[in-house]
């Protein structure tokens, strides 16, 4: 579950982490009277789940309450579009911070390893750039220290870290109690991803969290009903809401060729062959295993909801799913959707021949192999 910079800054607030002083506003006149409280000069940040919202406009300096308001009229209720959203992401509150005068940024990340199979953390001097820029363009600039999860992050690691970064001497030790407050947070909220960038110095010397970042694992969100009034906004697309009310995995990707597959890998890969075969995937969706045919019926709507859907694209091999299953809930969301888009079912696996058997006589495009289904969907659809 991703959550807003802001609710991110509260949630690393309760560890001992400091950040800017501000609030969120729903408003142009909430903006206003937050920034006068605040003193006037502000900075005003639109609150969307994508990077890259400074070089989109979605971060803008205000000398003035009025200002504040003006910058919040513009962001509140647009889209912004984003390297990450080229869609656009809808703008519905935004967040209003006291305007720091930054003398050091530095960044500090801790997530997942799944190689490893532990937590690592991640500092570089190049604060205030993407992360994944950084890697691609200076990755000696990136120190990573891997956890023991039965000990957690010592202090040493976290200043050898610092050290090995390159960060200014001075700021060692203020930077050590901001990675292991870190580490805290990450750990007792379930995050799967937590990011301060950038942890600034400011001129007079005070540390701070001027961007947050932290996404909690869903598998653990029964130990954390203090999160319930997050998760309302975790998801900013609504068929990407809907999907998850409906506890389907669904994420949007922007193209005209919808997917429907049964695990991950599988689904990953038919994205891959449907992008080699000249498509655009619309989304990735995984049913899962063991899919029932109401599942399957509630996947095709959910997937036919986004109006640039021009075909679909089916693709389970059967173990646990079973083949007929999945056919009684393509036919019955035929019947009880009316869909007017073709659809391509490779169909292989238990009880596959069931399955097909079932689904004769209708205008379904069967293919035998997931490169000759990729091929058909992308034909059909042009």
């Amino acid at each position: 579950m991703k959550i807003h910079e802001y609710q991110a800054k509260e949630v690393l607030a309760r560890y001992g982490v400091a950040v800017p002083r501000g609030r969120v506003a729903s408003t142009p006149e909430e903006a206003r009277v937050i920034a006068q409280e605040l003193g006037g000069r502000v900075v005003v940040k639109a609150q969307v789940h994508a990077g890259g919202r400074g070089k989109a406009g979605g971060i803008r300096l205000a000398d003035t309450p009025e200002q504040a308001e003006q910058h919040a009229r513009a962001l509140i209720g647009s889209r912004l579009v984003t390297p990450q959203a080229p869609q656009g992401v809808p703008v519905h509150k935004v967040l209003v911070e006291e305007a720091l005068s930054i003398a050091q940024e530095y960044y500090l990340g801790i997530t997942l390893d799944r190689a490893k199979q532990r937590d690592v953390v991640m500092v570089s001097a190049m604060g205030g750039m993407d992360i994944e820029q950084v890697a691609e363009e200076h990755p000696d600039a990136i120190v990573k220290v891997w956890v023991e999860p039965w000990q957690g992050l010592m202090p040493y690691q976290a200043r050898q870290a610092l050290y090995d970064a390159g960060i200014a001497r001075e700021a060692v030790s203020t930077a050590t109690r901001f990675l292991l407050a870190l580490y805290k947070a990450y750990v007792g909220s379930d995050a799967s991803l937590a990011e301060i960038n950038p942890f600034v110095l400011t001129t007079d010397g005070h540390p701070l969290a001027a961007d947050a970042k932290l996404n909690i694992d869903d598998n653990a969100l029964f130990r954390h009903p203090e999160f319930g009034e997050y998760k309302e906004e975790s998801e900013e697309d609504p068929i990407e809401a809907e999907a998850h009310r409906r506890g389907i995995q669904y994420v949007r990707l922007g193209g005209d060729i919808g997917i429907i597959g049964n695990g991950a890998g599988l689904v990953m890969s038919t994205l891959d062959e449907v992008s080699r075969a000249g498509g655009k995937p619309a989304n990735f969706l995984d049913i899962g295993g063991g899919a029932k045919a109401d599942l399957v019926r509630n996947a095709l709507e959910i997937v036919l909801m986004d109006p640039n859907v021009k075909g679909v694209l089916f693709n389970v091999f059967g173990g646990i799913t079973r083949g007929d299953e999945v056919a009684k809930g393509i036919l019955e969301g035929i019947r009880s959707l009316q869909v007017k888009v073709p659809i391509v079912i490779r169909l292989a696996g238990t009880r596959a021949e069931e399955g097909l058997a079932l689904l004769q006589g209708t205008e379904l495009i069967p293919a035998v192999t997931m490169q000759e289904a990729a091929r058909k969907i992308v034909e059909v659809t042009r």
